[in-house]
């Protein structure tokens, strides 16, 4: 067999792999997916829509106003290289979670630590559904202040040529940012035991934050917050309805 054949058989090997693992797993892909994209609406157009306008501005100002096109202006607000930085951290935080809860469930139990994952990341959803609640994890100011003092410092630079590596890097780098919205979809992702599982969980997820910040880069941040002023009255209920998905998938672990 040649290299190309062995490549090509590894991949279909892969592929069918992930088929088998998104198949397992679709309650907990689907609850992710409508995570990130309700969240990326109400919560991440506002706290990464700073970021997001910040490299638009700059890659903008990089072109001469006479080779300007419509093009330009939509492809530099999709802002390609971040959002796969985004979603590489995104991918390992998932990977690493799952593969610890596996190798921690091998001596306890998977099905009872993986459902205290799901019911944890129920119990964050619904705290962020529901803000008076209060709901964070233990640590979570030390954690914004590291990041703020360590990520953030090594950030700055790369926002004056955000293009290219650089940008990726940026994405890689501003994935870690402090959010208890990534908190609960890491602790759902980790509830696979899965290092594969929690990856593709973690990257559906990262998709589908990813409209929201390119109407922010594309409408302007004023434009994209009227939407997020009509989905700040749905979201709660959709959180909510989240939750209690990700709590019913822990229920029927241990019942």
């Amino acid at each position: 067999m040649d290299a190309e054949s062995q490549l090509l058989t590894l991949l279909w090997a892969g592929a069918a792999r992930c088929h088998v693992v998104i198949s397992d797993e679709g309650g907990l892909m689907a609850s992710l997916a409508l995570a990130g994209l309700v969240g990326g609406f109400t919560h991440c157009a506002g706290m990464c829509g700073p970021f997001v306008l910040t490299q638009v501005t700059t890659r903008m100002e990089s072109l001469p106003a006479d080779q300007m096109r419509e093009w330009h202006r939509l492809a530099g607000a999709a802002l390609v290289p971040y959002h796969l930085g985004r979603a590489t951290t995104y991918v390992l935080l998932g990977g690493f979670g799952a593969a610890l809860a596996g190798v921690l469930g091998g001596f306890g139990g998977l099905r009872w630590l993986s459902a205290a994952l799901l019911a944890l990341a129920a119990v964050l959803f619904v705290g962020y559904a529901l803000p008076r609640l209060k709901v964070a994890l233990p640590g979570g100011s030390r954690v914004e202040a590291w990041w703020s003092a360590h990520v953030g410092r090594v950030a700055g630079p790369l926002f004056r040529a955000p293009t290219g590596w650089r940008g990726y890097a940026l994405g890689v780098l501003l994935g870690f940012i402090p959010c208890g919205l990534l908190y609960g979809a890491v602790a759902a992702a980790a509830s696979s035991g899965s290092a594969l599982a929690g990856a593709l969980a973690m990257l559906v997820f990262a998709a589908g934050t990813v409209p929201s910040l390119i109407a922010v880069g594309v409408a302007g941040h004023l434009a994209a917050a009227r939407f997020r002023q009509v989905m700040t009255w749905v979201a709660p209920a959709l959180m909510v309805l989240n939750a209690g998905v990700l709590a019913f998938l822990a229920a029927t672990l241990v019942v």
